[in-house]
C-alpha cells in the first residue's frame, strides 16, 4: 500500500488506523488539530499539525507530502453540539471535504471518507448502501451534504459509513457505553437506558481494519463497515453485565422520549454488511467479542 495520509489521527478512529497501518508496513503521514497523542507506539512516523477547515494549510500539507490515498476521519461528531453549533459543524463536515476535495483531486490521491447512519431516519433500518438518505438532524444533513462533495470528486474516492464506534486508546479522555455502564454498576448506581432504538455497534478496530480493506484494494464507492448485531443500548448494557458479572437489576428500560435531546435522533439505524464482506472480506467482531478485547486493552493501560 502507498503513502496514505490521515486526518483526525487523534481522534479514536485515527490512534486505531495509525497503529493498523503501521503494523502493515504502510508509510503514513498522522496529521490531527494540536500536538500529536500517539505517544505510545514503538514504531516511529510523521506527524503533522493540520487544521482542515484551513483550505490553504490543506493544499500546503498536500503539496509537501503528495500521498497516494487520504483517509478523512476528522470531523464534529457530537449530535447535539451540531444541532447548536451549526456553522462551526458545516464547517468541519462540509467545507473541509470541500477543501479535502480540490486537494486530492489535483494530487489524483484516492480519498476514503468517513460517514454515518445518520444520513437516514431511521424509519428502515438496517440499511444498505444504495438506500436513500434522509437526514433528521443538522449532523446526519452535514455528514449528507459531505458525501455529496465526495461522490462528485474528479479523483478515486470511497465512503465507508458506520454505526456507534466504541473503543478505548491510552490517554483516552471520552468514555463509551461499555465503560460507562461497567463503571456505574460496579458503584451500584441505578440507570435508565433507552430500548427503543436500534443500532449496529462499531468496534473501533473493525472500522479501522474496513478503511485499510478499501484502501489496500483500492474499492471505490460506498460501503457499510459496522457491527454485525441489532441490539438497543438497553441490549448492550445487559451484555455489558453479563460479562462482567455484574448486578443488572439496577438497570431499567425506557423510551428515547425520556430524555430530552436538543437533535432528534434515528429510531432504527443499523446496516447490511454483504457488500463489504463480499468485495473486501470484511469480517466484524461479535459484541461480546468487542467487550472482550476492551476489557483487555484497559488492564494494558491500566
Amino acid at each position: 500500500m502507498k503513502k496514505t495520509l490521515i486526518t483526525g489521527s487523534n481522534g479514536l478512529l485515527g490512534q486505531k488506523l495509525v497503529k493498523l497501518l503501521l503494523d502493515e508496513g504502510v508509510d503514513i503521514v498522522a496529521t490531527s488539530r494540536g500536538d500529536n497523542r500517539i505517544d505510545y507506539l514503538a514504531t516511529p512516523f510523521e506527524y503533522c499539525e493540520l487544521d482542515i477547515t484551513d483550505a490553504a494549510q490543506v493544499e500546503e500539507v498536500m503539496h509537501k507530502y503528495r500521498p497516494d490515498v487520504v483517509i478523512h476521519t476528522a470531523a464534529m461528531t457530537n449530535v447535539d453540539q451540531c444541532e447548536h453549533e451549526q456553522e462551526a459543524c458545516h464547517e468541519l463536515n462540509v467545507a473541509a471535504v470541500g477543501y479535502l476535495v480540490k486537494a486530492c483531486e489535483a494530487h489524483q490521491a484516492f480519498l476514503i471518507h468517513l460517514s454515518t447512519d445518520f444520513i437516514f431516519d431511521g424509519e428502515a433500518g438496517p440499511y444498505k448502501e444504495d438506500d436513500e438518505a434522509n437526514p433528521i438532524s443538522y449532523y446526519g444533513e452535514s455528514k449528507r451534504e459531505a458525501e455529496q462533495l465526495v461522490q462528485a470528486a474528479q479523483c478515486d474516492w470511497a465512503i465507508l459509513r458506520t454505526v456507534l464506534v466504541y473503543g478505548i486508546t491510552p490517554g483516552m479522555s471520552r468514555s463509551n457505553i461499555i465503560l460507562w455502564v461497567k463503571e456505574n454498576l460496579e458503584k451500584g448506581k441505578p440507570l435508565n437506558i433507552v430500548d427503543d432504538q436500534w443500532r449496529t455497534p462499531t468496534l473501533a478496530e473493525d472500522l479501522a481494519m474496513g478503511c485499510y480493506l478499501v484502501a489496500k484494494q483500492k474499492a471505490t464507492g460506498i460501503f457499510n463497515i459496522s457491527g454485525e448485531e441489532m441490539l438497543t443500548p438497553y441490549d448492550m448494557a445487559m451484555k455489558t453485565a453479563d460479562y462482567f458479572q455484574l448486578d443488572a437489576s439496577v438497570i431499567t428500560k425506557v423510551d428515547a422520549s425520556t430524555f430530552s435531546q436538543p437533535a432528534k435522533r434515528p429510531p432504527k439505524t443499523g446496516f447490511v454488511l454483504d457488500k463489504a464482506k463480499k468485495t473486501l472480506g470484511y469480517q466484524p467482531h461479535s459484541f461480546e467479542e468487542g467487550i472482550r478485547i476492551l476489557d483487555e486493552q484497559v488492564k494494558t493501560v491500566g
